[in-house]
């Protein structure tokens, strides 16, 4: 039996499980009964599983033959919070908590390769599947490996894909360097005095420093930063006051930063607590900032991420993702621990683009097959179960022969 009918075996039950998840989600280190259900899975078909790790997740190892060399795949698997407009019958069956990220699938497709690769194991060395919680905003990848997850489950590369509404199903993507932006929160208060709007002479008006808040905030990335630079800045809340003649005595202001060069996130950082200074003196209100670096930029490693694209030429529409985007990703922190690359794996159909973390999005169980393929075909070329070629022995010796990193080439 070839590969892909041992694959199309599985699909019926991997979309089974799959819909199930979708209909019970749980959020951010309350993945009690998911994590359940797949350490239950893993332990069926003889992994070492190792549960709690980062509070609710769930690591499944598997060892074949005599190599010392390791890989881990990591799939999250918390949901939103947000009110699911899908309709379908699978639908989440707690108001408000919705898988509209796609990490139901990714789970799925993480445990379909478990079970594919302890039923044929065809490899040499160790495979750590890894399954994390809370990836949505509360960092779970950094609490795993505060958790010990590298010591623990020591790891030569690591791999990690997400679904792309925007490719094709099929379509396998990414690239060198940054892929991801390093996410940066603001929370701003502004406080005047408060009184009477026909007297504003009486008291530092909030409401207006706040407004030149948000315009000098919006100048600061096309005149602070190169133009050869990229990065974003976004005010996206601002609230005060609660009647037509009164000046509020405080004005709350968010926002958020995205950036891939962490040069560029100081220079941001800098610009924006002097603005705020300059508007405190100028309007004579005290302004105070809260400023987080919650997500680092997720960085792929040239060679890893090589690897992964011509592995899934063999798997399907392997192309070269022309820019990095500017959403973030917590499986940035594990990239900052260990070698690997975070992938694309195309999920849009002919139909309506439905994005991510939209109402009405759902994962596409087209793809699931794509995904277990992809985690098969690079497990099995970077642990060879025989010392013959593999592409990345090849990617590595013709880079060595070039004298130029993959990037370069």
């Amino acid at each position: 039996m070839n590969q892909d009918i041992e694959i199309e075996d599985l699909l019926e039950d991997l979309v089974t499980f799959r819909r199930d998840i979708h209909a019970n989600p749980e959020l951010a280190y309350k993945e009690v009964k998911t994590a359940e259900k797949v350490a239950d899975s893993l332990r069926e078909i003889g992994l070492d599983v190792t549960t709690g790790v980062g509070k609710t997740g769930v690591v499944g190892s598997l060892k074949v033959g005599n190599s010392s060399r390791s890989i881990g795949l990591r799939a999250d698997m918390d949901a939103l919070p947000i009110v699911e407009e899908t309709g379908l019958p699978y639908a989440s069956c707690h108001h408000g908590v919705f898988h509209g990220c796609g990490h139901d699938g990714h789970t799925t497709m993480l445990l379909g390769a478990a079970r594919h690769l302890a039923r044929t194991r065809n490899f040499d060395g160790t495979v750590h599947f890894i399954f994390q919680p809370a990836e949505e905003g509360e960092a779970g990848a950094k609490a795993m490996i505060d958790d010990g997850l590298f010591e623990r489950f020591p790891c030569d590369r690591v791999y990690a894909f997400h679904n792309w509404p925007d490719l094709p199903a099929g379509t396998i993507s990414t690239r060198c360097g940054p892929i991801m932006a390093a996410a940066d929160k603001f929370s701003i208060q502004v406080k005047g005095k408060g009184g009477h709007a026909a007297v504003p002479h009486q008291t530092p008006d909030a409401i207006l420093a706040a407004s030149e808040l948000v315009s000098q905030l919006n100048t600061i990335v096309s005149r602070r930063i190169s133009p050869t630079s990229t990065a974003v800045l976004s005010v996206t809340q601002i609230s005060g006051g609660n009647s037509h003649n009164v000046l509020p005595s405080s004005v709350s202001l968010t926002g958020t930063v995205r950036t891939f060069d962490p040069h560029v996130q100081d220079l941001i950082e800098a610009a924006v607590r002097q603005v705020i200074t300059g508007v405190s003196v100028a309007t004579g209100t005290q302004i105070s900032i809260d400023y987080q670096r919650y997500y680092p930029a997720t960085i792929n490693a040239s060679v890893a991420a090589e690897h992964a694209l011509m592995v899934a030429k063999r798997v399907g529409n392997a192309v070269e993702a022309p820019e990095p985007a500017f959403t973030s990703e917590d499986f940035a922190f594990m990239l900052q621990a260990c070698e690997g690359a975070y992938v694309w794996v195309g999920q849009g159909t002919s139909g309506e683009h439905i994005p991510l973390h939209h109402p009405g999005y759902d994962f596409n169980d087209g793809i699931i097959a794509t995904g277990v393929k992809l985690h098969v075909a690079l497990v099995e070329d970077f642990l060879p179960s025989n010392s013959g070629s593999t592409q990345e022995n090849d990617l590595i010796d013709h880079a060595k022969q070039q004298n130029v990193s993959c990037c370069q080439r």
